[in-house]
């Protein structure tokens, strides 16, 4: 199983979500092709309502731990109540480019 599969099944068995997404954005980075090392999560849960933002942030970081640990090198996460995604007309922020090693 890919590890974008795994994230995916990971955010999907431990929230009751409106609406998840996980992006491969490795391709945007200096990696080889086909690589499974930069992800953007957005996860739109009522679960958020009354969490604040660090911790929504940990909750997340806390269930990725093993794919943290060893394949996955940066997560960028998104996490919105339905009516803060609804404020957001339903779109994540872009990353922002990679600037290469050392930049």
């Amino acid at each position: 199983m890919s590890v974008q599969q795994t994230i995916e099944n990971k955010l999907k068995a431990h929230f009751q979500a409106d609406y998840i997404n996980v992006e491969n954005e490795s391709h945007n980075h200096s990696v080889p092709v086909n690589s499974e090392t930069h992800f953007k999560v957005t996860v739109v849960s009522d679960e958020f309502t009354d969490i604040r933002l660090i911790m929504r942030h940990r909750l997340i970081n806390e269930l990725l731990a093993e794919e943290l640990a060893g394949p996955v090198h940066a997560l960028a996460i998104h996490t919105f109540t339905p009516s803060q995604w609804a404020e957001k007309n339903q779109v994540s922020p872009n990353s922002p480019n990679c600037l290469g090693g050392g930049k």
